[in-house]
């Protein structure tokens, strides 16, 4: 039972470490895991079985969360492989992403003066998407290569992605007001 909570998230869906993962084997063994470990399971037994069983229940919801997103995931394989993460610290990009984020900031902010706001927030979180789906595909390639300079470069595709999806986040928080105000 201890062994549980020692293993890595890709052992615990009995996956290969690998970005590339199969995500039906994946939904599957979640909701597997989850039959067995659910907490309402457990409700008449001991404080220490209920108990663990939420904990063991969370771990499974966290790994399932991190295996599923393809950033996550990828931050979580290179901290296993020894690269250390500090988002305080770790915010030098090259100069034409910071550039492209300028553009995007500076075209997010314009779309309640555009002449058609929806129209143009679509279009804008089309090319967020592209961009985030192109940094995966990069990913790919890097862990695929797997020496150390392949390996920061993933990292710092990972700090990108982030980057994009905070944009993605403000733009569709933008979105939903947008749709509020009519």
């Amino acid at each position: 039972m201890s062994s549980f909570f020692t293993q890595n998230y890709f052992d615990l869906f009995e996956l290969p470490l690998s970005f590339d993962i199969d995500l039906p084997k994946l939904n599957s063994h979640y909701r597997e895991l989850q039959k067995i470990l659910h907490p309402d399971r457990y409700a008449s037994a001991s404080d220490q079985e209920r108990r663990l069983s939420v904990q063991k229940s969370t771990q499974v919801n966290e790994a399932f969360q991190t295996l599923k997103s393809a950033a996550l995931r990828a931050r979580y394989l290179l901290e296993l492989k020894g690269i250390q993460f500090n988002d305080e610290k770790d915010t030098s990009f090259d100069p034409a992403f910071l550039m492209e984020q300028m553009e995007l900031r500076e075209n997010l902010a314009a779309v309640k003066q555009a002449a058609d706001p929806s129209g143009t927030l679509a279009e804008l979180l089309r090319d967020i998407e592209i961009r985030q789906q192109q940094m995966i595909k990069k990913l790919q390639i890097l862990f695929a290569t797997n020496n150390e300079e392949s390996l920061q470069e993933a990292k710092q595709a990972v700090q990108k992605i982030r980057f994009l999806n905070r944009l993605q986040q403000e733009a569709e928080e933008m979105e939903e007001d947008l749709l509020d105000s009519y």
